[in-house]
């Protein structure tokens, strides 16, 4: 005798109904609100770099009149204007940035690993204190140090030199590389040092031949920050560079602003944009050891 096993569908269709979405749906809306949020971010933090570039190409009576990046026309007067505007060719001024960015790179690795490996590897008295005095300057304000500098560069006969931007840098006097370069030193295996010194190494060659191979992404690192500072840096080069012949790029920027007549906005943003070039260049070519130096350094 056949039974009816038949259960009514109504139940089992409500319960489906009434079953929450997955997790993955809600994830899925999270990603891509925080993927929204950032590209606004994005497009905010990028557009005061787009409106120069744009800026640049337009005539500087429709800089300020025009607020949009995209321009009527693609003017190339500011560059070939702006590049023989002042007293020299621009390049002039971008070579003595160079300079000085490269002997300021040299010294702060030298002399910034140096003093890292003392802190990091070597024990003697007093260790401990000498390194906090060292963080400690890293809350002094350039402002507050700038007077008795150039007093003492005075003194010295260094003014309008580039000896005061480049000789206190093979001195250890930017205490931020050299708590980076003992943070990532002191994660190395200290049984490196003591195999070298089996082999009869001393300190120096511990330094140059284990140390500094192993640390090429926080040299990287330091290498790439001093760069962005020293080629950005402008009160320091306008405090000490008073001759228009040893001018650098950020201090020649400055010259194409009039505080008593008709600045040349044109040209300074022309010359701004290849300014920052050689920045994107040296960030682009290092960015992969600047990521592996960060990382790596604040997991040590």
């Amino acid at each position: 005798m056949a039974t009816d096993t038949m259960l009514p569908a109504g139940p089992a269709v409500d319960a489906q109904a009434d079953r929450p979405s997955g997790p993955g749906s809600t994830s899925r809306a999270r990603r891509l609100g925080k993927h929204a949020l950032l590209i606004v971010l994005g497009i905010a933090m990028l557009y005061p770099l787009l409106w120069m570039v744009s800026s640049s190409f337009k005539p500087t009576e429709l800089i300020f009149r025009d607020p949009s990046i995209w321009p009527s026309e693609a003017n190339f007067a500011n560059y070939t204007e702006g590049w023989t505007a002042l007293a020299h060719p621009f390049h002039f001024y971008l070579w003595n940035s160079a300079v000085i960015a490269f002997f300021s790179v040299v010294g702060n690795l030298l002399s910034c690993s140096l003093a890292a490996y003392a802190f990091a590897r070597l024990k003697f008295r007093g260790r401990a204190v000498f390194f906090a005095m060292m963080l400690s300057t890293l809350m002094l304000p350039i402002h507050v140090l700038i007077v008795p500098r150039y007093v003492l560069f005075s003194e010295l006969g260094w003014i309008n030199t580039n000896l005061p931007l480049i000789v206190p840098k093979f001195f250890a006097t930017d205490a931020f590389f050299i708590f980076l370069m003992v943070q990532f030193i002191r994660g190395l295996p200290r049984e490196l040092d003591e195999a070298a010194r089996m082999d009869g190494c001393g300190h120096f060659r511990i330094y140059w031949r284990i140390i500094m191979p192993l640390s090429l992404p926080a040299l990287a690192t330091s290498a790439l920050f001093t760069f962005i500072w020293t080629w950005n840096d402008f009160f320091s080069q306008l405090i000490f560079l008073t001759d228009p012949n040893l001018y650098t790029a950020p201090v020649a920027l400055n010259s194409f602003l009039d505080g008593q007549g008709e600045s040349a906005w044109g040209q300074l943003f022309a010359m701004s944009i290849v300014a920052l070039a050689p920045i994107f260049g040296f960030f682009l070519a290092g960015q992969r050891y600047l990521t592996q130096g960060l990382a790596t350094t604040g997991l040590k």
